[in-house]
């Protein structure tokens, strides 16, 4: 049973203008007592597959994605990426792109089905920061001069950077 959930949209972009509706992308979160599920239901957009089997992968940034940040105390977060091949990176991170680990999540899924897809990743709970402060999420396609960079909560400056933590959106305490 879920302790805490949280429907997340991402419908802008990067900086803060609406993106396309075939563009939205949602998130949802469950925390447990045990484990964090992140759910991802996301449009395709047939970008080319990294050349890697499926699972843990190193730069999965560089490809289509979505991404979930979860600030805790004392700037640590945890970095968490799914793709729509099944690829996946875990990242905590103490200080703004500081990487203090990299994890494997308990399971991941993902289908494919009309020109959609969703994701199931599931984390050990005691992969978050101890107390959740704030967060954000991303999703990223095309390439190119076409590369987007959307959010669920605008990240402003000279070019998108997802790490701006102090534009994260506070976590709500009671979000159910």
């Amino acid at each position: 049973m879920a302790l805490t959930l949280l429907d997340i949209a991402i419908r802008q972009t990067w900086d803060g203008r609406p993106c396309e509706p075939a563009e939205v992308v949602g998130v949802r979160l469950e925390l447990g007592r045990e484990a964090l599920d992140v759910f991802v239901e996301a449009p395709s957009f047939d970008d080319p597959a990294p050349e890697a089997p499926p699972g843990a992968l190193w730069g999965l940034w560089g490809f289509e994605v979505v991404e979930v940040f979860l600030l805790g105390d004392s700037a640590r977060y945890l970095e968490v990426e799914l793709g729509p091949h099944g690829h996946h990176l875990i990242l905590s991170l103490e200080g703004r792109r500081q990487i203090v680990g990299r994890h494997e999540p308990l399971s991941c899924h993902v289908t494919r089905h009309d020109g959609r897809w969703s994701g199931h990743l599931r984390l050990a709970r005691s992969l978050l920061p101890e107390t959740l402060r704030a967060f954000n999420a991303y999703a990223i396609h095309g390439l190119g001069d076409a590369r987007r960079y959307l959010a669920a909560h605008p990240v402003p400056g000279d070019q998108p950077d997802f790490h701006r933590l102090e534009h994260f959106a506070p976590w709500p305490h009671d979000p159910a």
